[in-house]
């Protein structure tokens, strides 16, 4: 697929200079059609549930709120397309969607194979399992001979296999499609436990009858690393989803808050004055007003107060930030100079 999107990209012609690289790119069709459509989780708590009035909140739907913003000026120019854990990379290569946030992992089958393009992790995660607290069971190794509940063509079903065969334990695998499934099916015994990212299973734990008669247990599995995937071939369009998340992690290590921003905009900093665009070109150079950062910070806030608001202590998920974090403060995240 790479070499295909390749052959067909310089047989445009549009490979000479930087403006017609533009005009092949996603980035401007997007523009022209003066919407972003952007695939999500169908429901996560903390990353995708719409309210009672359909419109879309959690950590991945303010990260396509904050690329439209960028792109358009206007955070409201999304449509969020709701995608299955079978058809979310396919979606992307048949340009179904044109940015996928719905908390997949980077891998390097996925983006070696699979036609499409990793950006930046926006949420680093681990595959956990959850029990029913009255089985008593208290590490993985307990379930030995277990059946665990697991999605079709999903990391999480290669991660438990891997983790039992390397641990020499044996269980039964229940192949359900999707996470109501996977509840249900968990809720009404027909398996042991449920296996998935720790903040999938929080996620559902929030939506059982009684969240607090199951536990996750504390072993993690697996790194995941989750963000948005873009089309392979478009690389404008996979600098703005990058540079986009990057400008909102910038924006929390430098104080710049969604309630702040205007009054940063005076700020004689040189690193504030080129992240908001009041010096120097770097929203021209991706293609965009020199205000990107700006729009974007002022229509989501910066990544603490993202995280804090759908993930962190004000929200029912109360998840700590833990390697989520700022670089500065322990955690892994890290934004790239904007210079």
């Amino acid at each position: 697929m790479k070499k295909l999107i390749a052959t067909a990209i310089i047989g445009a012609g549009v490979l000479s200079a930087s403006a017609s690289v533009y005009a092949a790119d996603k980035l401007e069709e997007v523009k022209a059609r003066g919407v972003m459509k952007c695939g999500i989780h169908p429901g996560k708590a903390g990353f995708a549930t719409p309210d009672t009035k359909g419109n879309w909140t959690g950590l991945d739907a303010e990260l396509c709120k904050a690329v439209a913003a960028a792109v358009f000026g206007d955070a409201s120019k999304v449509e969020f397309i709701t995608m299955n854990s079978r058809n979310r990379l396919t979606a992307l290569v048949t340009d179904e969607i044109d940015m996928l946030a719905r908390s997949t992992t980077f891998t390097a089958t996925r983006d070696g194979l699979n036609g499409v393009d990793v950006t930046i992790p926006w949420f680093y995660d681990g595959q956990a399992l959850m029990v029913k607290k009255e089985l008593g069971v208290n590490s993985i190794e307990e379930l030995d001979g277990a059946t665990i509940c697991t999605y079709p063509g999903t990391t999480s079903e290669k991660n438990i296999n891997d983790y039992f065969e390397s641990h020499n334990l044996s269980y039964s695998a229940l192949i359900v499609e999707g996470s109501a499934e996977s509840n249900a099916a968990y809720l009404a015994n027909r398996c042991d436990a449920v296996t998935n990212d720790a903040s999938a299973l929080a996620a559902n734990r929030q939506g059982m009858p009684d969240p607090s008669a199951n536990i996750i247990l504390p072993e993690r599995i697996s790194k995941e690393p989750l963000g948005a995937y873009v089309k392979q071939g478009n690389d404008a369009w996979r600098q703005v989803v990058t540079w986009t998340a990057m400008a909102l992690i910038e924006a929390e290590e430098m104080g710049i808050t969604q309630g702040n921003v205007d009054s940063k905009l005076t700020d004689s900093k040189p690193a504030v004055m080129r992240l908001l665009g009041t010096e120097g070109s770097l929203g021209e150079n991706f293609g965009l007003d020199n205000k990107w950062a700006y729009n974007a910070i002022k229509a989501v806030g910066n990544y603490g107060e993202i995280f804090e608001r759908n993930l962190g202590k004000g929200s029912t998920l109360n998840f700590d930030r833990g390697l989520n974090n700022l670089y500065t403060k322990g955690g892994l995240l890290y934004a790239y100079p904007f210079r």
